[in-house]
């Protein structure tokens, strides 16, 4: 079952704090369990391992390490059974600085189902498992043309990769004087069929080292009639041939081409995550210039708008890096509270502007979290916009990373 995007950047979020621990040595444990491994044989390694630890020469690295494992086999009598798609198992003494270390213990029950078994020691987690489960398989052979040149990449997910740019020794259309216009195009229309084959060999290699349950098509652009001679001569391996979706007209043959024929192919790439925030941000900046009043952006304003119900799509930059927190005062007379934003560089809390006695931090939530379950409340779509194209980077440095679309126009723009 396909994750949603909250969930999608919920799991980054955590693999972002994994990926941020780090401990001396082989402390950090990373234990993959697949749904069909019995999880008393689990239990057996560990124990077999506990004992092994005793061997490890430096008391502190003996105790952190066995440490973990008394911690991951207190998890493990938790779960009588492995669920559905596995559980994975973080535990061990990460440095917080100072000389320092603590024992980080944290339980993923992952998105995708757990394939092997694993049991790692090193001094950082191991996540590649998990961050394969998060990179986008569908794929999109790119191929854009004219006579002269050619450059053949892939769409991932939401990456254009260029591959290969080829050029041509195709001939001009006007001939060299002593030679006859007959044969002239003779040689012209071999030099051009030699082309499409380069084309094609170079294409080959490309696409077919691709998973083809991954490669969900073939989108070619060039001018009119490059692209259909090209299409038509059947230049490709007879199972890629199979895969073409369509021709488009493209202006561009070399990497900017790439990124032309994805935008022309829109309409047959409607279910890629890519095409939906494109046409997201499109949707919204269409309403800012507009005079109907339904854009909004900024936190504060979008924040006032999901309050009213009136946001009917709130988009959000994926690498908004904020928190929003509930703040207090300490002092028991005083009944002072507050909400407020912060970042990871934002100053100490502060003073109660009340009394004066210092404030505590009560509650935090991702910000992103937070935002996305204020807009479910009132039936608002959410998109957690990349910066992986120009209209999403544009959101995350020109809008804060927030905006919406409203449905109805209110004061709070």
């Amino acid at each position: 079952m396909e994750i949603s995007a909250q969930e999608k950047y919920e799991f980054k979020r955590l693999l972002d704090e994994l990926r941020s621990k780090s401990g001396r040595g082989t402390e950090l444990i990373s234990l993959y369990i697949p749904p069909d491994k019995q999880i008393s044989d689990v239990m057996a390694q560990l124990r077999e391992e506990h004992g092994q630890a005793a061997n490890i020469k430096s008391k502190l690295t003996r105790t952190n390490v066995q440490s973990a494992l008394e911690s991951a086999m207190a998890r493990l009598r938790l779960i009588p059974r492995a669920p559905e798609n596995g559980v994975v198992l973080f535990i061990g003494a990460v440095d917080i600085g100072g000389n320092r270390t603590d024992m980080y213990t944290k339980v993923i029950e992952p998105p995708e189902p757990i394939t092997t078994y694993r049991y790692h020691c090193d001094s950082s987690f191991l996540l590649t498992p998990l961050e394969d489960m998060l990179s986008e398989k569908k794929t999109f052979g790119l191929i854009v043309l004219d006579r002269r040149e050619a450059t053949i990449g892939i769409l991932k997910g939401k990456r254009i990769e260029p591959l290969k740019h080829l050029t041509s020794t195709v001939p001009g259309k006007q001939r060299k004087g002593g030679q006859s216009s007959h044969r002239f195009q003779q040689l012209r229309l071999i030099a051009i069929h030699d082309f499409y084959k380069r084309i094609g060999e170079a294409a080959n290699d490309a696409f077919l080292s691709i998973d083809p349950k991954e490669l969900q098509g073939i989108l070619i652009g060039g001018p009119s009639p490059t692209k259909e001679e090209f299409v038509a001569g059947n230049f490709l391996h007879h199972e890629l041939q199979k895969k073409i979706l369509d021709a488009f007209d493209v202006s561009y043959t070399d990497e900017a081409g790439l990124s032309e024929l994805v935008e022309a192919a829109q309409d047959r790439l409607l279910d890629l995550e890519l095409t939906q925030e494109k046409l997201a941000m499109r949707r919204f900046m269409k309403e800012l210039v507009s005079d109907k009043g339904l854009a909004s952006y900024g936190e504060k304003e979008v924040r006032q708008n999901l309050a009213l119900g009136a946001v009917d799509l709130l988009l959000l930059s994926e690498e908004l890096r904020k928190t929003r927190v509930k703040v207090r005062c300490q002092n028991q007379s005083c009944d002072y509270t507050d909400e407020r934003t912060r970042t990871s560089s934002s100053p100490a809390i502060g003073i109660c502007p009340r009394c004066g006695s210092p404030l505590t931090i009560t509650e935090e939530v991702d910000l992103i979290t937070e935002l996305s379950q204020l807009a479910e409340q009132s039936g608002a779509a959410v998109k957690i916009i990349s910066t992986d194209f120009e209209e999403g980077a544009q959101l995350l440095h020109a809008f804060g990373g927030i905006a919406a679309v409203l449905r109805y126009k209110t004061s709070h723009r």
